[in-house]
């Protein structure tokens, strides 16, 4: 290099005018430049010689024609940055769609697999052959049709070979192709490889100028544009990707519906999807499973779009020991196995999931198998259902059919549609390939012509080739002598001397009938379209036959909404049990077996020995419950939110459950499903405070609570009890007072007021008993006031015997309370038809308790002391509390 050309590569930048503006270079001159610089210095190459700049003067910009610039570096068009991206993205993006990302209607292939399908037929890797290498097809891939990574074409490639996410895989595999755990396969220099039964049906006849071929990227090869498609390989096994702007995702489908409904569509071009569906009744996955709602599958092939919901096959199967357990089978389609054992296994450790022991995937060569193993005491479809909620043994398959119209045009498209494109493509390459066939019969026709000529004038013809020079010179004169064509006398000279035997003049003769038949009929079918049409449904039929295999996935109608936990749980009777000190469970009716009178009975629960039942009652499991606190508030549950427990169990706390505060405790818990009919809840403070508020008023009560009554001081709320608006009311004070008065006295008030005084209470007298008292006159005959007292001392007073009064007045006697009898401890308005079977538990502060018959209580006045039902071991023990069985 000389210094002279060192000299001249130093410029000086030109700065850019304007920041909206960039430029195109569009022609560079070799011009030397000259500025007007210090002296610089550079390094030759072959020293460290310094080399000293002259100062130059600098060539002057040039305005030229259309805006450009004749600048230092050339040519340069000012264009706006904005416009220069459009177009530059929108090249991008098509790249992406037409030649990556989107596959053609007709064939139901991207590039990659079809490229990678047409080398393996290259190379012939027949589905009757043998096996070669994967390697070697993804070298014959990159080297001659597709320019990219190694490792994408061996991933499609792979993907193909998949009988899990293939429906009809396009490529038979041997070695690891991954699995459904989401393992990779083995490196392409170990695996092998060759096409499938299915992707030669793809590739049939398309070395009869079915397709049009292009070159490749270097002009080497030709590759096919679409390929022939004997099968509608679209739907049949579906496709995903992500373009620019857009995504498809399309299910596959059983090959037989295919079929059925492509030969009914031929037949019928007018119907309607609804008619198509009749035939092709929905997706159907390689990995099975169960799809629902017919209204989500008509939405998704009539519009292009959709949501189809399709959960893993499960079955709850009950074992040995008495319990059950959950065998899934199927999952849903692109789920990975291993990671829904795995998030199965999360919500049993987070505790989400409840009433699971243990978990095992069992699956093998021969299928899936997880089995779920339950607690005894689990309910197997809550956990199946929540196993659908919660993990993806239920997902949501979302249909975009997008796809190219004549490998060019993005287009959503619906069934009916993509079955119209194949038929139009089969329909152009069965055209194609019968005037192949055709120009080839005729070509032959016009050869075996020459022959029939030649053998009818053979003296002749031997005549003059014997007469000819050379093999050209006979050419022309047999072409002279007999009118023949260049191609018929090449023929001639051709035939050998064993054709001039009489059989073989026949077989010529017998050659040139059929391929004159067959032009014959090659011709009329161009003709007809009807018969192209015929054409392609028998050779559908027969692929049928061939290929075809029955549906894997399930339909059901009807559609799967959101769960709600009323799903999860069957609605059925249950008991619910809480003790005293704030335990709870619920159990099956079944754990308190029917036995004979006298009988031992059964443990219902394990308590301390200070605590004891306090509510025992049935109720449905969808039904709701209201919890009412001593200070004032409600609280509600679903019946199926309390734990089931077995019957000895003590249940769980039911702070667990309800946002209680310190000392605060439960006092009533009713049952929305046995009170509907009343209409309003009437509740009693310790103070004597009263109130009534209509039931509609505690629907829906939020999970933190709501108030029911406005507790002032040191009360506390004691009952709320359902009443209808027209019963009679009675309160029972410690101190030995009762004051029955009508319901209607009290007026119905909002959730926060705090009440009205029921009866006027003496100093440091509270209410230990509140009845809800129905005025049939019949029915009153049957009620009496069931009083317990601290020292063991009870009665049975008859409820006639209590006047009704005015609200707020000091009542009357109902016992004489003294230092022998002590204070009241509980008193309830009983029915005696229904308590006469059964039997009273009386329980003392120390936990002294004794059982005895409701009957053996003995029936007294109201200003009575009753008669002692419990005697107590020590001297400062007394009557804790009261309850029946």
């Amino acid at each position: 290099m000389k210094k002279k050309a060192i000299k001249n590569i130093s410029v000086k930048k030109k700065s850019v005018k304007s920041k909206h503006e960039s430029t195109k270079i569009l022609k560079h001159e070799n011009t030397e430049t000259r500025k007007h610089e210090n002296t610089k210095t550079l390094k030759h190459e072959s020293g460290e010689e310094n080399i000293k700049e002259n100062n130059t003067e600098k060539i002057a910009d040039k305005q030229l024609v259309n805006g450009d610039h004749q600048t230092e570096y050339g040519i340069v068009r000012p264009q706006q940055i904005v416009d220069e991206m459009k177009k530059s993205y929108l090249d991008y993006a098509m790249s992406v769609i037409v030649s990556r990302a989107l596959p053609d209607v007709r064939d139901g292939l991207k590039p990659v697999h079809r490229r990678i399908l047409y080398a393996m037929w290259s190379v012939g890797l027949r589905a009757n052959g043998k096996f070669r290498k994967s390697a070697t097809v993804v070298g014959e891939v990159l080297g001659k049709y597709h320019p990219h990574g190694d490792l994408a074409v061996y991933e499609s490639m792979v993907r193909m070979a998949q009988d899990f996410s293939m429906r009809y895989p396009l490529v038979k595999g041997q070695g690891n192709f991954g699995s459904m755990d989401g393992d990779r396969a083995a490196a392409h220099r170990y695996t092998e490889a060759k096409l499938s039964g299915i992707s030669e049906e793809l590739l049939f006849d398309i070395e009869k100028n079915t397709v049009n071929f292009t070159p490749n990227f270097d002009g080497s090869h030709n590759e096919p544009t679409v390929l022939p498609a004997k099968l509608p390989n679209l739907l049949l096994n579906g496709t995903m990707g992500i373009a620019v702007g857009m995504a498809t995702n399309i299910p596959p489908h059983n090959l037989g519906e295919l079929i059925d409904g492509i030969n009914y569509l031929i037949d019928n071009p007018d119907a309607a999807v609804e008619d198509l569906m009749r035939f092709i009744k929905g997706p159907d996955f390689p990995t099975g499973g169960v799809i629902y709602s017919n209204k989500d599958i008509l939405q998704a092939y009539a519009t292009g779009k959709g949501g189809i919901v399709i959960r893993g096959r499960a079955e709850i199967v009950e074992a040995k020991s008495g319990s059950f357990e959950i065998v899934i089978t199927e999952i849903p389609y692109q789920v990975n196995k291993a990671a829904l054992v795995e998030k199965i296994a999360d919500l049993v450790k987070t505790k989400k999931l409840e009433g699971i022991r243990d978990l095992r995937d069992e699956s093998d060569k021969d299928g899936v198998r997880i089995v779920v193993y339950l607690k005894k005491d689990a309910y197997p479809k809550k956990i199946l259902n929540s196993l659908y909620k919660h993990t993806q043994l239920q997902e949501t398959f979302h249909v975009n059919a997008l796809a190219l119209i004549n490998g060019i045009q993005p287009k959503v498209l619906t069934l009916k549609m993509i079955l119209e494109e194949y038929i139009k493509h089969r329909e152009e390459v069965i055209r194609r390939r019968t005037q192949f066939d055709l120009d080839k019969a005729k070509d032959r026709a016009h050869i075996l012509e020459g022959l029939m000529i030649a053998l009818n004038n053979i003296d002749a013809v031997i005549k003059i080739i014997k007469a000819s020079r050379d093999k050209e010179i006979a050419k022309v004169n047999l072409m002279k002598r007999f009118k023949l064509t260049e191609r018929q006398a090449v023929a001639i000279l051709d035939m050998k001397l064993s054709a001039l035997a009489n059989l073989e003049r026949l077989k010529i003769e017998d050659e040139l009938k059929e391929k004159k038949k067959l032009i014959k009929e090659l011709e009329a079918i161009l003709k007809s379209r009807l018969r192209i049409k015929d054409i392609i449904k028998t050779e559908i039929k027969e692929l049928a036959e061939k290929r075809g295999d029955e549906r894997r996935t399930k339909i059901i109608p009807h559609g799967v909404k959101d769960f709600s936990m009323e799903d999860l749980v069957p609605n059925e009777e249950i008991v619910v049990m809480m003790t005293r000190d704030g335990y709870i469970k619920r159990m099956p009716p079944e754990t308190f077996k029917v036995q004979g009178r006298g009988g031992k009975g059964v443990i219902g629960l394990t308590t301390k020995e200070e605590d004891m039942v306090d509510f025992l009652f049935t109720t449905m499991a969808h039904s709701d419950m209201l919890f009412f606190t001593t200070k004032g508030r409600v609280f509600q549950l679903k019946a199926y939110e309390i734990p089931q427990a077995a019957r000895t169990a003590k249940g769980q706390a039911i702070v667990n459950f309800l946002q209680l505060l310190g000392e605060e405790r439960v006092t009533s818990i009713l049952p929305l499903d046995k009170i509907s009919k009343s209409h309003f809840l009437f509740f009693a403070t310790e103070k004597g405070l009263v109130k009534k508020v209509k039931l509609e008023a505690f629907q829906n009560v939020r999970r933190s609570g709501l108030i029911a009554i406005k507790i002032k001081g040191e009360d506390k709320l004691i009952w709320a009890k359902p009443t209808r608006g027209a019963d009679h009311i009675q309160l029972i004070t410690a101190g030995g007072q009762a004051i029955r008065f009508k319901e209607s006295a009290v007026r119905d008030m909002g959730r926060n007021a705090a009440g009205v005084k029921g009866i006027r209470l003496k100093k440091e007298d509270v209410i230990v008993g509140m009845g809800v008292i129905k005025t049939d006159k019949d029915k009153i005959k049957k009620y009496q006031v069931l009083s317990i007292m601290e020292q063991g001392f009870g009665k049975r007073t008859a409820l006639g015997l209590y006047k009704v009064q005015g609200r707020g007045g000091s009542g009357v006697k109902t016992a004489k309370v003294t230092s022998k009898t002590g204070r009241l401890v509980n008193a309830y308005i009983v029915n005696t038809e229904t308590m006469a079977d059964k039997d009273l538990v009386v329980i003392s502060e120390k936990g002294q308790v004794i059982r005895l018959p409701f009957k053996s209580v003995n029936q007294t006045g109201r200003d009575t002391q009753g008669v002692r039902l419990m005697r107590f071991k020590e001297s400062d023990d007394k009557v804790a509390c009261v309850t029946w069985v």
